[in-house]
């Protein structure tokens, strides 16, 4: 019923692959699929493309993913959500390695160039973070705004508008569904402090420790969205 997939893009070919399941009967309303680390060793792919699939079919209405239990096939709606083109829409997981590899090269480059007003920029973001740790909309903003007050300090105004158009990246329709699963004040209250030693590392003029912690952050941020659904069986010791 499902087949090993080649390389490209194959977060999208495991959702075409379910959703053709779903669209022919195979896979009928109410049924549950199976588990995040079997879907992946069937289709012989990793389990983050597995989870970047399950989201996409989600936003489309397709499943029901329920934490703590499982993914269950949904009823498919009469119109589905307007989504973005399949070519116009990065994976969760892309945009956040994208971002683990220019922000950590941005983030030493900063620590170069640090000056008293930059440091004072990412203060104030930073206090705006702390004061949002319950409201997803302000942390998410402030969130933004720290990230491209680093890249603001080396002065580049093309490298500043770069930054800005990637940190958008996460306003997909993809990647909000899946942070709405794992954000929340704790992840918002490790951010802020994972936050802080970039800072440091910066005002420090260490270019070094300013890459490590930003390749440490945006690491940790993959690994918050990679965690379980909750749908795994208990295993037997």
């Amino acid at each position: 019923m499902f087949v090993a997939l080649e390389p490209r893009r194959l977060y999208r070919q495991v959702a075409d692959q379910i959703r053709a399941l779903i669209e022919t009967g195979e896979l009928i309303v109410g049924e549950r699929l199976p588990a995040e680390r079997e879907l992946a060793e069937r289709f012989g792919v990793s389990r983050p493309t597995v989870r970047e699939a399950l989201i996409v079919l989600e936003v489309e209405g397709l499943i029901q993913i329920r934490m703590g239990s499982g993914v269950y096939i949904a009823r498919k709606p009469v119109a589905g959500p307007a989504v973005l083109p399949a070519d116009d829409s990065d994976g969760p997981f892309e945009i956040l390695q994208a971002r683990c590899i220019v922000e950590s090269a941005i983030a030493e480059e900063a620590a170069r160039r640090t000056s008293p007003a930059g440091i004072a920029r990412l203060d104030e973001f930073l206090a705006q973070m702390e004061r949002s740790l319950n409201d997803h909309n302000r942390a998410l903003a402030a969130d933004r705004a720290f990230h491209t007050a680093v890249a603001g300090i080396i002065g580049n105004g093309a490298l500043h508008h770069f930054m800005g158009l990637l940190s958008d990246r996460r306003m997909s329709p993809y990647f909000e569904k899946l942070a709405s699963y794992f954000e929340g004040p704790h992840t918002w209250k490790l951010a802020l402090e994972e936050h802080r030693v970039i800072r440091d590392a910066i005002a420090a003029g260490d270019p070094s420790a300013a890459r490590e912690a930003m390749r440490r952050h945006l690491t940790l941020a993959q690994k918050r969205f990679s965690e379980s659904f909750g749908e795994e069986p208990a295993r037997e010791d």
